[in-house]
């Protein structure tokens, strides 16, 4: 092993923002006091339940994927694991997110910022 995860980062306008849209869907804590980073309006962290940190900085000139179209990559995407895919589509829409696709045990969405995101049926 080389290192070991600190943080995933998501380009964005509003880091604030899109720490808040992911804090709902995902749980956790906004903005926690962190020694690794400074908080300010360029970056904005989620720290979530199961230790994972979600980092979003502000780019001036940000342009978002445009999934599934190859010349704009999707540059990452996170799957959220769900009981129950039409509960969870209906809070995540509630929060800003927008629906691009639907499969039998997923669901492709667009989060505030533009990044692809997927509800994934939960495997017993």
């Amino acid at each position: 092993m080389i290192g070991s995860l600190e943080s995933i980062v998501l380009d964005c306008h509003y880091p604030a923002g899109l720490a808040h849209f992911y804090a709902a869907v995902l749980g956790g804590e906004v903005d926690r006091p962190d020694p690794r980073w400074e908080l300010d309006e360029e970056w904005s962290t989620v720290h979530t339940p199961g230790g994972t940190v979600l980092a979003f900085q502000r780019v001036e000139d940000y342009r978002p994927p445009m999934w599934p179209d190859p010349a704009h990559p999707q540059q990452f995407h996170l799957d959220v694991a769900v009981t129950d895919l039409d509960v969870a589509e209906e809070r995540v829409l509630a929060l800003g997110a927008v629906r691009k696709d639907a499969e039998t045990d997923f669901r492709v969405y667009l989060d505030p910022a533009g990044h692809p995101f997927c509800l994934v049926r939960q495997k017993p």
